[in-house]
C-alpha cells in the first residue's frame, strides 16, 4: 500500500501533467482537507519531493488565503543546464545528493532510465572504493557524465 507522501506527490505531479504547464497553483490548506491530513503533511511533501535537485520550485504565497506554487525548471537551452549542473554539483557531492540529481534529470526527461542506471552506479561509493576523497571525484565523474549525456 502507497504511503500518504508518495500519494500527494502522485496527486501533485498528476494535476502539473494534466495543465501542461510549467507551473501550478495549490492551496496548501485546500489540499491537506483533501486529504484528511495536516498542512504540515503538505509541507513534507513539498519540501522532499519537489526540490530543485528534481527539477522544481516552490514558492509560499501568504496572505489572501495563501498559496503555493509549483514550478517545474525549464531549460531554454544547454548552457542554463550545465551552469545549473555545475552550481548544484559544486566541487563535492555526497553520493544521496548525485542520486537526487540524477532523479530530477530522469524525472524531468533529460536522461533516460538507463543513462540514470549507469550514472548511480558510476559514482556509488563501492565502485569508487578506497579513494580517499570519493565525494570530490564523484562530482567530477557526475558532471562530464552530465555533460556528454546533455551536450
Amino acid at each position: 500500500m502507497a504511503r500518504l507522501s508518495d500519494i500527494i506527490e502522485d496527486f501533485i505531479k498528476e494535476m502539473l501533467q494534466e495543465t501542461h504547464e510549467s507551473e501550478l497553483q495549490i492551496q496548501r490548506n485546500e489540499l491537506a482537507n483533501q486529504f484528511s491530513c495536516a498542512p504540515s503533511q503538505i509541507n513534507y511533501v513539498l519540501t522532499t519531493r519537489f526540490t530543485l535537485d528534481k527539477g522544481y520550485y516552490i514558492e509560499s504565497k501568504r496572505g489572501g488565503g495563501g498559496y503555493i506554487v509549483i514550478k517545474r525548471v525549464e531549460h531554454t537551452n544547454d548552457n542554463s543546464l550545465i551552469e545549473l549542473i555545475n552550481d548544484r554539483i559544486g566541487d563535492n557531492i555526497t553520493y544521496d545528493n548525485a542520486v537526487l540529481i540524477i532523479d530530477g534529470l530522469k524525472e524531468s526527461g533529460l536522461i533516460t532510465q538507463r543513462e540514470s542506471e549507469i550514472m548511480k552506479i558510476a559514482v556509488n561509493n563501492r565502485v569508487l572504493g578506497s579513494i580517499e576523497d570519493k565525494n570530490k571525484i564523484r562530482s567530477e565523474i557526475l558532471k562530464a557524465m552530465l555533460l556528454v549525456v546533455i551536450g
